[in-house]
């Protein structure tokens, strides 16, 4: 699967903090940086740009901040081969909070939006353009939207600067033919933009849906360490680094940053494959009710789970 043309964008940490509210420690982040730079990987997204009037900074991390000067701090005397990504919200950001690229570690913005606020995402996402930032914007929970919808969207975009846009499969729903469906939707209203790919793993075929959308054209790949996300996690960043053939990837790095960091992590916080984000990803829904049931004392009741989620108006009898 030799392609010059693709991309790969690690959001182990961004998509990670997920579950952790962003409490790595700094040696896990620069650890991090210097596995993935080592793979070759093209970029590694450190975390979200969030204004702190948004989230409490006792409560969060710092990469649900990613300030400028913590990135430099915890990555100082490394030289960044692999490029720096944050993402960013609708709502959640300032624009004092995104400094010039030129003043910056950052290289990338990525704009995460629903289909309702395209209009909002294409604005940030000029202004990031403006400051110097390579940008995309990610078009989140799309498989909950209708086709025309779906269509609206992408001619607005197909009408803007932004070079890249993704199809993201937030709750992890998708089977392989509902990505050849919109990626080739994608290619049809954005012949001159990159199209990227984010998978979820609910109904384990993250990394199998990663695959297909390479078959269909897709040049912007996100993975993560070992899996780590949000409920399910992602499409793992160690099997996507296999599977393509391209002599700048190495997947050695990424093993040993598994075996040191996040192998024993795995061991006191909870991700990947479980039956309760099956159920929702099947359902096509936010995962946000499995990540409360393996949060209390009945997580492992799962035929109750999936009467409460399928038949909600019996079991409330």
């Amino acid at each position: 699967m030799y392609r010059k043309e693709i991309r790969v964008l690690d959001c182990t940490i961004r998509d990670g903090g997920l579950i952790n509210k962003w409490q790595f420690s700094d040696e896990l982040v620069r650890d991090t940086y210097l596995q993935v730079a080592a793979a070759g990987i093209d970029y590694m997204e450190i975390g979200y740009k969030a204004s702190m009037d948004q989230f409490d900074p006792k409560v969060y991390g710092k990469w649900r901040f990613s300030r400028d000067e913590d990135v430099k701090r915890v990555l100082d005397g490394i030289e960044l081969t692999s490029k720096l990504a944050c993402m960013v919200d609708i709502g959640r950001v300032n624009d004092e909070d995104i400094l010039p690229a030129a003043e910056s570690p950052f290289s990338m913005i990525r704009v995460a939006c629903y289909l309702k606020d395209i209009d909002k995402a294409i604005e940030l996402g000029h202004a990031c353009m403006d400051k110097g930032y390579e940008t995309t914007v990610n078009l989140m929970a799309v498989s909950t939207n209708l086709e025309k919808d779906i269509d609206e969207g992408l001619t607005q975009l197909s009408d803007s600067q932004i070079p890249s846009v993704y199809v993201v499969d937030s709750y992890g729903s998708m089977y392989c033919e509902d990505i050849t469906w919109l990626v080739n939707k994608y290619k049809a209203f954005l012949p001159d933009k990159t199209i990227g790919i984010h998978c979820h793993n609910n109904r384990q075929l993250a990394f199998a849906n990663t695959i297909q959308a390479i078959i269909d054209g897709c040049n912007m790949l996100d993975a993560s360490a070992f899996g780590i996300g949000r409920g399910a996690g992602n499409c793992p960043l160690e099997l996507l680094t296999d599977f393509l053939k391209n002599p700048k990837y190495n997947v050695r790095p990424i093993l040993k940053l598994i075996e040191e960091q996040f192998l024993p992590l795995s061991r006191t916080i909870e991700w990947g494959y479980l039956i309760p984000y099956m159920i929702t990803g099947a359902l096509n829904e936010h995962p946000r009710t499995a990540i409360a049931l393996r949060g209390s004392d009945k997580k492992d009741n799962y035929v109750a789970f999936y009467d409460k989620m399928t038949t909600p108006e019996v079991v409330g009898k």
